[in-house]
């Protein structure tokens, strides 16, 4: 039915019906009387609209806590469809809201930095990412112009050049960070950051790592390679080929351990390898450690071997490896007649296993760098005791897949301490 006749037919009812009243009453008790109730309903009518009008002006003032009353005659629909819109404005404010609180949730979660900022770079809001690369802070920095809270020339030339199609790569507060400004709306600006500090120190670690193998495997191909076409263009006697020979077959044996040495580091950093955890017999497995440290030696120094711990549990191939390694640093950095002393000790937080000898030591600015690839502190003796330069990366990776730590002491001219500290939660008695 038409809007218009539900809201007129009541209303015509009702005036006809008072109408009809009053009429009954001009023929009971005279036209004074009739007139005078007439009167007084349509007095009592306008009181009550009267009323709802005030009710309706202060339920307009404060619709959050005003009560709706019922209504009375046609006020009955209009409050009811008012109830209906508050309680739908409601709903929605409360679903705007959630959107909204899941937005900042999701803005503070993002890796990269949002700054957004209106036509004149005035700070209007920024995420914690934000705040960590560019050093803002969005409750001391808002209002402010971010070009005063950004000094960089190359961010300010991005700035007045205005060309935003391209991206600014920019080095700031110790990161490389990738900075997008996108316009949006007629009045804002949003500017992301993007840090690639992480992939510079990877992609430069991955150049330094091809450039130094390169360099380790070009060594003793140029020997194998020189000492092959003097054999080849001059007759040289028996022994002199056999001298060539055995240095020949040296550098090759060299080319074979660095080569295993680095595909036993990509073995440990690759997803594709999981540790298999198993029990290892850790007496067994140091005395392999100290029997090969012993012929590295051959009889130049005292080697011992001290076990007073438990077996854990984890890779015994890949513990053999790390243990071995630091077993045989020790030995090729400790001259003839030094002592070198393998133990194995349980502690209160766990087992560990230490290496100490009387070695050469290393100098308190080094130690912090042992673990890197290819890293030498005397690159002519690393030479000398046949070293890779991967051995003690192998071992920060091993132990890194194994939850455990190295500590590494050292006094030059005295001797070093590795020390291996494995958690609780590798003994074989617990995970039994």
């Amino acid at each position: 039915m038409n809007p218009k006749l539900l809201f007129w037919v009541p209303v015509a009812l009702r005036l006809a019906f008072a109408a009809a009243g009053v009429g009954l009453l001009w023929w009971w008790s005279g036209p004074i009387t009739a007139l005078w109730v007439a009167l007084l309903l349509v007095l009592g009518m306008a009181l009550v609209q009267l009323h709802y009008l005030f009710q309706l002006s202060g339920w307009l003032d404060n619709p959050q806590s005003a009560k709706l009353p019922d209504g009375w005659g046609e006020w009955t629909p209009v409050f009811s469809r008012l109830y209906r819109m508050r309680r739908d404005d409601e709903k929605n404010q409360a679903e705007l809201t959630e959107w909204l609180a899941r937005f900042r949730q999701a803005m503070h979660l993002l890796p990269d930095g949002v700054v957004i900022m209106d036509d004149v770079l005035f700070l209007e809001w920024c995420n914690p990412a934000a705040e960590e690369h560019l050093g803002l802070r969005q409750d001391r920095d808002k209002g402010m112009r971010v070009t005063n809270l950004v000094r960089s020339p190359d961010f300010m030339d991005y700035l007045i050049l205005g060309r935003y199609d391209q991206p600014l790569t920019l080095s700031f507060r110790g990161r490389k960070l990738i900075v997008h400004i996108i316009p949006f709306e007629n009045r804002r600006q949003i500017l992301v950051t993007h840090d690639i500090t992480e992939n510079e120190r990877t992609d430069m670690m991955r150049r330094d790592f091809i450039a130094n193998a390169s360099h380790e495997l070009r060594t003793p191909l140029t020997v194998i390679v020189g000492f092959l076409e003097i054999a080849a263009s001059e007759h040289l006697d028996r022994e002199t080929r056999q001298a060539h020979l055995n240095l020949m077959m040296e550098q090759g044996h060299r080319m074979q351990h660095l080569i295993e040495d680095m595909l036993t580091l990509s073995r440990l950093e690759s997803l594709d390898h999981p540790m298999r955890a198993e029990r290892v017999d850790i007496h067994t497995l140091l005395h392999r450690v100290q029997r090969d440290a012993q012929a590295l030696s051959v009889g130049k120094h005292d080697i011992s071997l001290e076990v007073q711990g438990g077996d854990v549990m984890g890779s015994s191939d890949e513990l053999y490896s790390a243990f071995g390694n630091l077993a045989a640093n020790a030995v090729r950095y400790t001259p003839a007649g030094g002592k070198v002393m393998l133990r194995w000790e349980d502690t209160a937080t766990g087992v560990r296993f230490v290496v100490r000898d009387t070695g050469i030591g290393i100098s308190p600015e080094h130690i912090s760098r042992l673990t890197e690839r290819f890293y030498r502190v005397d690159k002519s003796r690393s030479r000398e005791t046949q070293g890779t330069g991967l051995g003690l990366a192998i071992v920060k990776h091993v132990l890194l897949r194994h939850g455990a730590t190295l500590t590494i002491e050292s006094t030059p001219g005295q001797g070093s301490t590795f020390t291996v500290n494995m958690p609780k939660s590798l003994a074989a008695v617990q995970a039994a």
